[in-house]
């Protein structure tokens, strides 16, 4: 109706009978019937016919010939909702479960580039952590605790987190000792390797 109503939309209720007749004349993808034919086992008419005076069918012959067309349609809804399930089943995995004080890293894919103060997005970590489970609030939600600086809510979806793996033996870096330079904790530099400025300040690649 939206493609033959006048500007004004003020003549749908002419075009209603017509939307009528082409909704009841379409053919389902799932039933491959249209909805007339399931409910009178025979298609609209696109025209006026003359009625011929004759015997009509037998009440049993056609209820028998309804009874079949409404099996048939059953019969390819439930081909058409096992295909659907069938697929869905392909990309689901099982629910894993989450307690208080799990280790969880967070999804940036809805971070922007200012909550993260990167330049360009596509160079992100896709997941920044570790962050605490505080507080399980459903099975598709979890409280985590969350420092100031990450401006978010932290009741987060379980579709955006995933349980921190510990690292094995020879995965685990071992992080540089730390000297106290004005009371304040550094580290030694063995030597710059690069050095750029961005926004007015310079950054340095150091080993």
């Amino acid at each position: 109706m939206r493609m033959y109503v006048n500007h004004r939309q003020n003549n749908w209720a002419e075009w209603l009978a017509t939307a009528e007749f082409a909704f009841n004349n379409k053919v389902h993808t799932a039933t491959k019937m249209s909805p007339f034919q399931a409910n009178y086992r025979r298609e609209l008419e696109m025209g006026f016919d003359i009625r011929k005076k004759g015997k009509n069918e037998k009440a049993e012959e056609f209820a028998r010939e309804i009874k079949e067309k409404h099996e048939e349609a059953r019969a390819a809804l439930v081909r058409s909702q096992e295909e659907m399930k069938r697929q869905a089943d392909r990309s689901r995995k099982e629910a894993e479960e989450y307690r208080v004080g799990d280790k969880m890293l967070i999804s940036t894919k809805d971070f922007s580039m200012e909550l993260m103060k990167r330049v360009m997005k596509k160079l992100m970590e896709k997941f920044i952590g570790l962050y605490v489970v505080k507080k399980i609030v459903s099975e598709n939600a979890v409280e985590l605790e969350l420092p100031a600086s990450l401006r978010i809510h932290p009741v987060v979806n379980v579709r955006r987190i995933v349980k921190y793996r510990e690292q094995i033996e020879e995965q685990k870096k071992i992080p540089p000792s730390s000297v106290k330079i004005a009371g304040e904790k550094g580290y030694e530099v063995e030597e710059i390797l690069d050095r750029q400025e961005r926004r007015g300040k310079m950054k340095y690649l150091v080993k």
